[in-house]
């Protein structure tokens, strides 16, 4: 069994040796910068505290990140759920599929104008965006992964004697969970890119809303500091999304060092 060379924090620090070096390098060349497009790290990181710590920018966060949960949310439910019932109905599977797949490979942003005019400008249209654009790599991901269950744990389960509903819950999505679990991954990070998105376009508030006004306002330092906080949301909803998914599937993880073993 292939053992870490390293444990707790020692792991920790060798994965963010990059990012250090990579903001103490932005920090050594911005420091005698003159230039309004790429102030000094210092200035921002003052200006960032001022405005999102401190300063009112923080209900700016506040307001996409309830548009992103909503969004997420209803993407991840709806598409767990059509994916399982896809895999159900077999006959109108194949009638189906062309659909969706046509959905997937459309742009979400394109039809920002079409959402716009049924549902305004307002928190709506921001979550039917978000939604729309993060429920395929979900339902995609459940429908494969159902679909490659072994028949073989099928056939025993109705031999068994269990019902359709049971076959699901007891056999099919524990082995379908992984690759679920990275479809909901996928679409957390489409849920973020289109929640700023979202708030690019006739929108009032946002951090989306935030970056651009700043760069159309010529407010360079203040553009700065929504593209840092920005990124550092992704960060944070990714970190906690794999803590998560190791708790979640712990079983998974732990089943496949057991096969790994010599």
């Amino acid at each position: 069994m292939r053992r870490p060379y390293l444990r707790g924090p020692g792991r920790v620090l060798v994965r963010l040796w990059l990012p250090a070096v990579l903001i103490v390098v932005w920090w050594v060349w911005s420091a005698g910068s003159k230039s309004i497009y790429f102030p000094p790290l210092e200035k921002i990181l003052r200006r960032l505290y001022a405005q999102w710590i401190t300063g009112g920018a923080r209900s700016q966060l506040a307001s996409s990140l309830e548009h992103l949960a909503f969004g997420y949310v209803i993407a991840g439910l709806a598409g767990i759920g059509i994916g399982a019932l896809l895999w159900s109905a077999r006959s109108a599977r194949g009638a189906i599929s062309p659909y969706i797949y046509f959905l997937y490979v459309l742009p979400a942003p394109v039809l920002v104008p079409a959402v716009m005019a049924v549902f305004g400008i307002g928190f709506t249209m921001k979550v039917v965006i978000i939604a729309f654009a993060a429920v395929w790599p979900t339902l995609l991901n459940t429908l494969d992964g159902m679909s490659g269950v072994d028949e073989i744990k099928l056939d025993t389960a109705r031999v068994l004697g269990l019902s359709g509903f049971a076959r699901a819950r007891t056999v099919v999505l524990p082995a379908a969970m992984p690759q679920i679990v990275a479809g909901l991954r996928n679409s957390l990070q489409v849920s973020v890119i289109l929640m700023v998105v979202s708030e690019w376009i006739a929108s009032t508030g946002g951090i989306g809303y935030f970056i651009v006004n700043a760069q159309q306002s010529f407010d360079y330092l203040d553009m700065w500091t929504g593209i840092i906080v920005l990124a550092l949301v992704g960060t944070i909803l990714n970190v906690l999304f794999v803590l998560t998914e190791n708790r979640f599937l712990h079983w998974h993880y732990a089943a496949r060092a057991t096969e790994e073993m010599p």
